[in-house]
């Protein structure tokens, strides 16, 4: 089984090194010094305080590895947009591509029936082009929870965490889909398959479209965003739009508000994604987690006062800082590396 990884940031890096050693041929996508580190020495992984590396191909050039049996995508919902083209020298006929990444995809109305069907999502995918270069019939969807980061170059540190989800988008249980959560099992991280995978993409999304753009207007950790009275407040209220959003388009949570909010208050003085971005002048993924949500709010006309303001001061603080890329004329590919 063929499997290219492209973009073997923390993530990447971390499933890369844990699926080679058992046995997968797994290659890379990365570029920068990044990749040359992992030319040079493999890339190596520093989980429950052992190191463990991994030999394997790695490459900035999608050409030189031809067609895969999978295509895990772990980049950043902008990025993934913008080498969606240079994704094509990956794809055979049979290519299953697995969505790795925050927010809401842009193959979510695919296979859906009634009147969303094969609605695109513009903030996330503008003028089509993965939904055309990639094909929605090829995705299977992922939901990710482990944390990690790139210590530096060619080297990964997990945090914490081990748990991923994946499903089809026209909910059934597939051959591909099998296969890919059994190498994920075998490389000895936990892998459900969820028929419903939308469900558990909403559940996740509703605390990041919350959490993380509060965090990084406030600089606030979680513990602290999801504790003081008044960004708690405003946390629930955002999350009380996007819940009759979800659900009049068919969501089931299988957890409430304070609970969600609660759980996001035990992990602690975390520093989301979003306020590291911030903090190191990454460009920060916001339509994915929040723009992609007012759209949707327009589409079924559910009015979102609370979303609609913090978008408003997390787009134009990003800009200020010169850190929100928009599309389509200045998305950066930068940090998949």
């Amino acid at each position: 089984m063929k499997v290219c990884i492209y973009g073997a940031g923390a993530i990447g890096g971390y499933v890369g090194v844990l699926m080679k050693l058992a046995g997968a041929d797994v290659s890379l996508i990365a570029r920068g010094a990044h990749l040359e580190a992992i030319k040079k020495n493999g890339l190596k992984l520093h989980i429950g305080g052992e190191e463990k590396s991994a030999k394997m191909t790695a490459t900035s050039d999608p050409k030189e590895l031809g067609h895969q049996d999978y295509v895990i995508i772990a980049l950043k919902a902008h990025q993934a947009w913008e080498v969606a083209d240079q994704m094509k020298p990956l794809l055979g006929p049979h290519t299953a591509v697995v969505t790795a990444q925050n927010g809401l995809p842009w193959w979510y109305f695919h296979g859906f029936e009634g009147q969303y069907a094969d609605r695109r999502i513009e903030s996330v995918d503008p003028g089509d082009r993965q939904w055309n270069a990639i094909g929605p019939e090829r995705v299977i969807g992922c939901t990710v929870y482990p944390a990690a980061e790139i210590e530096a170059p060619g080297v990964i540190k997990h945090i914490s965490g081990d748990k991923f989800g994946f499903g089809e988008p026209t909910r059934k249980v597939t051959e591909r889909v099998q296969k890919i959560a059994a190498l994920f099992e075998k490389a000895g991280l936990k892998a459900a398959i969820l028929p419903e995978i939308r469900n558990d993409i909403w559940l996740k999304l509703w605390g990041n479209l919350c959490f993380n753009p509060i965090s990084a207007l406030t600089h606030a950790t979680l513990d602290v965003v999801a504790t003081d009275p008044g960004t708690r407040a405003l946390a629930r209220h955002m999350m009380e739009e996007a819940e009759r959003i979800a659900r009049r388009i068919g969501v089931h949570f299988r957890v409430d508000i304070e609970k969600r909010i609660n759980g996001a208050a035990r992990v602690g003085a975390h520093r989301t994604s979003m306020l590291q971005d911030v903090d190191k002048g990454r460009p920060i993924e916001l339509d994915a987690l929040l723009t992609s949500v007012q759209e949707l709010g327009r589409l079924t006309e559910v009015p979102t006062p609370h979303i609609d303001a913090v978008l408003a001061l997390a787009q134009q603080m990003g800009r200020v800082k010169g850190i929100y890329p928009t599309f389509p004329e200045d998305v950066s590919g930068e940090n998949y590396d």
